[in-house]
């Protein structure tokens, strides 16, 4: 579980898979300079101007990020259902670096600058309303920053990203610097006491979201995996976070904010499960787990072929060489 997307990185081409597949050890390639000089541009010169700064950024990620490129090729050609040309894998790395700068825009609190297009408040007003905390699963697929323009709406609302606090150190240290106010608090996986925080946080009222389209063995909440098919071949989902909400007896709202191009952003908020009154016995509780992952996967699988350039996971996904 993690809110950041992989960064595009250069490296080995050839790195084995195993490795490659190992996301959480993989050293954050963003430069710090690099992202300071960026946010200047973006808050003294304005958003237009940053966005052109991208452009050769994308430029060269596309030429000097082997890996990055392999894997935008192997995603893309699943959810296109043809070969990706190189124009599909600029769009792809274009739309992955526009959602990266907006996250100063959104941390910030100038929604303003957004033609945000939301389903679901509803749902989320309710939830809200409710005061018993909101339970977001989302994935690494457009926005998740959008997430603030929730709590934005909701004032007094405290928000939470649970995540590897390590995997993100730069861009939040920069968003931070640029965006004092900025109160999306991290409850950091990883450590003994997670699930706890999450529970306590979540009695206080509050919005967490957490990711679910990323496996790891080692997972804080001692989930397991489920191997699925998901664009074409199978791999796997973690059921942690699934599970962590049956033991806390949460509503599942599935989230995902997808980048349409421009200053765009479709919100969209939908129940996934609904585990306040979970079965008794061990059997019901462990098929309801698996169909509610399955129920996820199957929703991500449906925006990627929706808005294929908005998935960001740099790497090797599927397992090329291993049996799942």
């Amino acid at each position: 579980m993690s809110t950041q997307a992989c960064t595009p990185g250069s490296g080995d081409d050839g790195a084995d898979t195993g490795r490659a597949r190992d996301w959480t050890a993989t050293p954050e390639r963003s430069n710090l300079l690099a992202l300071r000089t960026i946010a200047w541009i973006a808050t003294h010169l304005g958003r237009p101007v940053a966005r052109l700064v991208l452009h050769p950024i994308t430029l060269y990620f596309l030429l000097f990020a082997p890996p990055a490129r392999r894997a935008s090729r192997r995603y893309l050609e699943r959810a296109l259902g043809r070969p990706a040309a190189w124009a599909d894998l600029y769009r792809h790395l274009h739309s992955f670096a526009s959602v990266a700068l907006d996250r100063l825009w959104f941390a910030a609190g100038r929604l303003d600058l957004f033609e945000l297009q939301i389903s679901g408040n509803g749902l989320m007003d309710r939830s809200v309303a409710e005061a018993h905390g909101v339970f977001l699963l989302g994935a690494h697929i457009g926005s998740f920053e959008a997430l603030h323009a929730v709590g934005m709406s909701h004032p007094g609302l405290p928000v939470a990203m649970v995540m590897y606090p390590d995997n993100a150190r730069m861009i939040h240290t920069v968003l931070q610097a640029l965006a004092p106010d900025f109160e999306v608090s991290i409850i950091p996986i990883g450590q003994r006491g997670s699930a706890l925080a999450i529970r306590d946080f979540l009695d206080r009222g509050g919005l967490t979201g957490l990711m679910g389209d990323r496996f790891v063995a080692s997972d804080a909440v001692h989930g397991g995996s489920l191997s699925l098919d998901f664009l074409g071949q199978r791999t796997r989902f973690t059921d942690g976070p699934v599970r962590l909400a049956l033991m806390l007896r949460r509503q599942v709202i599935f989230m995902v904010a997808l980048y349409r191009g421009g200053n765009r952003y479709d919100l969209r908020f939908e129940t996934l499960a609904d585990f306040r009154e979970p079965p008794a016995g061990a059997a019901e509780r462990e098929q309801l787990v698996a169909a509610t992952v399955a129920d996820y996967v199957h929703r991500l699988e449906a925006l990627c072929r929706e808005a294929p350039y908005n998935w960001f996971n740099f790497y090797d996904y599927w397992p090329e060489n291993d049996a799942v």
